[in-house]
């Protein structure tokens, strides 16, 4: 199965220039600049608080900036009317950080709802869509279940499928093995690998887990204070000496605890 490729795979798919972001206090987001590269998967790295939900977020148009553009193919997202953002969305599959079924509508409700609201499918065109989509995910089985009769695994597999069904050129994953136990987190693993072997779509992960993070990364960012404190491929913070890196990797450092190494390092 093929994603669509309607971005020049040379480009970056999206661009933060210069992006500030406040909730009426300090900046969660100053001045960031970030490229993230075509058809590759970018994980966002960094203690609670340091903003990279945020950045998803101002990714698909649901904030935006106080200052600087986002660029998603080279259009800027930070002045689109909503019609537009639809329009944008439609490109986008987003697994939040809880799933957020619905919990009234069974599996193929939910699969099939981006269908309904984005497309002109029939409801035999619809259901084929769904099946193939489940399968792909490898719970075909549960099309008639509601999510209350569903586990955790089960759960995120759907609310994934959900995600991919309009095969979106770019995915997005909110803290995808939240909740999860490290056999079930290293399934989610494979099946974002899977993905994007199969769809080849770009993809930015958000999560605090380490592990995850160095087994789908082609690229990795650790945000601190409301900017990149370092990016580039998994080996280069795998060889890192930084005092500030090290710690986040090897003891899942706070935002308070990065300031103070940061203080350490600076005296």
């Amino acid at each position: 199965m093929e994603g669509p490729c309607e971005h020049p795979a040379t480009e970056p798919l999206i661009v933060f220039d210069s992006v500030s972001k406040a909730f009426g206090g300090p900046p969660v987001l100053d001045s960031l600049d970030l490229s993230v590269p075509t058809g590759k998967t970018t994980v966002i790295l960094g203690p609670s608080g340091a903003g990279k939900s945020v950045m998803l977020k101002l990714m698909i148009g649901l904030l935006r900036p106080e200052c600087g553009d986002i660029l998603f193919a080279g259009k800027r997202i930070g002045s689109m009317s909503e019609r537009d953002l639809f329009a944008v969305r439609r490109r986008i599959g987003f697994l939040f950080q809880q799933g957020a079924l619905f919990d009234s509508m069974t599996v193929l409700e939910n699969v099939a709802f981006p269908l309904r609201e984005h497309t002109a499918m029939d409801t035999a065109a619809r259901l084929t869509c769904v099946r193939d989509t489940l399968a792909l995910l490898g719970v075909e089985t549960l099309i008639d279940r509601l999510p209350a009769e569903l586990s955790g695994g089960q759960r995120k597999r759907v609310a994934l499928a959900r995600a991919i069904v309009l095969r979106p050129e770019c995915l997005l994953y909110d803290e995808p093995t939240t909740g999860l136990d490290p056999i079930r987190s290293d399934v989610v693993a494979k099946l974002i690998q899977m993905l994007q072997r199969e769809l080849r779509p770009t993809s930015v992960v958000v999560t605090h887990d380490i592990p995850l993070a160095f087994k789908v990364a082609d690229q990795m960012l650790l945000l601190r204070q409301g900017q990149i404190h370092l990016a580039g491929p998994p080996e280069i913070f795998t060889k890192s000496d930084d005092a500030i890196v090290r710690s986040f990797l090897d003891g899942h450092a706070t935002a308070e605890e990065l300031c103070a190494i940061e203080s350490e390092v600076a005296a």
